[in-house]
């Protein structure tokens, strides 16, 4: 393929990704989005391999193989809940890969570069690599907290913001030696002692972050790579590469900014961690306890339900644990037939990543045109008889806006309590993971339904009639 076809080729794919953020911006479009980025992939794949590549064909199409298998296999198995940690597990990858093509481009005894050229690709290589190893490492501990494999309380180390400056520091001296080792046709050892640098501070990172922030962490490490795979196509002089990194980082670092937005946080105080834990029991300082909440049955919340004339739906991760989306879309489904006017109210962080909550109920096939945001809703609920909260705690916690010392006070939540009466799904009396108690169990107009969620929507499905 001629040079001009390439670049005719990186043009068309690169439009064909604008459209597919574009496409992913809303609920309606999305599957639209998927199928402009996959498009747009094959015809970057296509145009690098027969414009670019010159040898080694064999093993491009090795890789291709092992990479294209191993996606179609997770893509099958790997179940709507367990998205936020195959895309963490995915975030790593990307940083995997800056490591090695960074460490490939640097032993790469081809390289001519002379001068402040040769500088400037240093610093590309080098950026590359530090990027590429906070992300691959932070990436990894995202996937085990969020696969509760290690426990998503924060790590709050003593002096671990001065931790945190030292490497920093030590990541800007070995940079400095790095450079002027490399002109001499060395720097191999800066470059692996900031590699340890970058791994070390990857994991510190997202230990110290609780698990309330961890929709904030996905985002913050899907930038990360978009900037790993920006640094890459520096490192290689490939535009296409560049601008899909910079599309990544800048889209992800936009929707960190959304996230923190959401939670009242600022993105610093998050990277700083100390916010949420793995949730447990009831808090100290709570306003109540297990005796002055009202428990209610399935058979009762249905009556419920039946005579209501407005319905707000409010899915939590408990509901994604329970994989009871596809209930809630039958009840939701038999209470239209009946005239009742249902909608479902998402707030930005509910779940464990950005749209969890959307991509479960769309997996439902939930109508797009009753699913509303926060912002959207919550003037409405004075006007909803009946709000069910399924599994959500922190996002519908009225402590955010009526305890000035609360840990969440100032976080935007969803005011189900202003409606007429309140049905919250949990398995216990345990906090969110934010740690705190919520003061809407003990609430007059608030029932609570105990039990998995599956199992207790399928009883009040049982019993809508």
């Amino acid at each position: 393929m001629s040079q001009g076809m390439m670049s005719v080729a990186y043009i068309g794919a690169t439009v064909l990704f604008i459209l597919a953020l574009g496409g992913l911006s809303r609920q309606e479009t999305a599957r639209r989005g998927n199928y402009y980025g996959m498009v747009g992939m094959f015809i970057a794949l296509v145009a690098t391999f027969s414009g670019v590549v010159t040898a080694n064909y064999f093993i491009l199409i090795l890789g291709l193989v092992i990479g294209g298998g191993a996606g179609l296999v997770l893509a099958k198995r790997v179940e709507m809940t367990a998205m936020p940690e195959l895309i963490a597990i995915l975030h790593s990858m990307v940083g995997l890969a800056a490591v090695l093509v960074g460490f490939a481009n640097f032993l790469d005894h081809g390289n001519t570069l002379v001068g402040a050229e040769k500088t400037i690709h240093d610093v590309e290589t080098y950026l590359g690599i530090l990027i590429g190893g906070l992300t691959f490492s932070g990436s990894i501990v995202a996937y085990l907290k969020l696969s509760a494999k290690i426990s998503g309380k924060p790590l709050m180390l003593p002096g671990r913001h001065f931790f945190n400056l030292g490497l920093l520091l030590g990541a800007i001296v070995f940079c400095f030696l790095f450079v002027g080792q490399s002109a001499a046709g060395g720097g191999s050892l800066p470059l692996i002692f900031m590699t340890i640098i970058a791994l070390v501070f990857g994991v510190h990172m997202v230990m110290a972050i609780g698990g309330a922030d961890m929709p904030v962490v996905v985002s913050m490490l899907n930038s990360y790579s978009g900037w790993a795979a920006a640094a890459t196509g520096f490192m290689l002089s490939n535009d296409l590469l560049i601008v899909v990194g910079a599309l990544v980082g800048s889209s992800g670092a936009i929707l960190s900014y959304i996230m923190c937005k959401a939670m009242n946080r600022k993105f610093f105080a998050v990277i700083a961690g100390g916010f949420g834990t793995s949730g447990g029991t009831t808090a100290s300082g709570s306003k109540g306890d297990a005796g002055d909440v009202q428990a209610i049955q399935a058979s009762e919340v249905a009556k419920m339900l039946l005579g209501a004339k407005e319905v707000m739906i409010i899915p939590g991760y408990g509901m994604a644990v329970a994989q009871a989306q596809h209930t809630v879309y039958e009840i939701t489904r038999k209470l239209r037939e009946k005239k009742i006017n249902v909608r479902f109210g998402i707030h930005p962080v509910a779940g464990r990543m950005p749209g969890h909550m959307n991509v479960l109920l769309a997996e439902a096939k939930v109508p797009y045109d009753i699913v509303f945001e926060l912002d959207e809703i919550n003037g409405d609920f004075p006007k909803v008889d009946v709000s069910v909260v399924i599994g959500a705690n922190d996002i519908v916690n009225p402590a955010a806006e009526e305890e000035p010392d609360s840990p969440i006070a100032g976080m935007p939540v969803l005011q189900c309590w202003k409606g007429k009466t309140s049905v919250v799904l949990k398995r216990s009396m345990a906090t969110g993971y934010a740690g705190v108690d919520n003061p809407l169990f003990y609430k007059e107009n608030t029932r609570m339904l105990f039990g998995d969620a599956k199992g207790t929507l399928d009883e009040v499905l049982k019993n809508i009639n």
